[in-house]
């Protein structure tokens, strides 16, 4: 499986910002997507995923009610929608993936696009 993110930039802060991550080489449709990031400094840290069926989505709690996970079949692409950014969202994003579901744990995770950088100035 390949993972290619994009859409990463520098903006102020409360602006908006969609990530994109398009998959290859397997079924979209047998991946749980996920997004991650890291900020200088910090652990890698779970921002939010998305069953395979496109029916469920979690997001830890610091993004709740501003970032939104999607996912077209049609594209093979899963979209982070990034509204009301904070100077504290600044990190590489990630995309990720696996054929199973849904987990916070970077670990279990098999497959990694090349990361985003989000710089969000206040």
């Amino acid at each position: 499986v390949q993972l290619q993110a994009s859409g990463g930039g520098l903006v102020q802060a409360g602006v908006s910002l969609r990530l994109s991550c398009a998959a290859s080489g397997r079924t979209f449709s047998t991946l749980t997507m996920s997004w991650f990031r890291q900020a200088p400094g910090k652990e890698r840290e779970f921002v939010a995923a998305i069953s395979r069926s496109g029916g469920s989505t979690y997001y830890t709690d610091s993004v709740k009610g501003r970032f939104t996970i999607s996912r077209d079949y049609a594209k093979n692409t899963v979209y982070l929608q990034m509204n009301s950014l904070e100077p504290e969202d600044t990190a590489v994003y990630y995309c990720a993936a696996r054929a199973s579901i849904a987990t916070i744990r970077s670990i279990e995770y098999a497959y990694w696009g090349q990361g985003t950088l989000v710089t969000v100035s206040s």
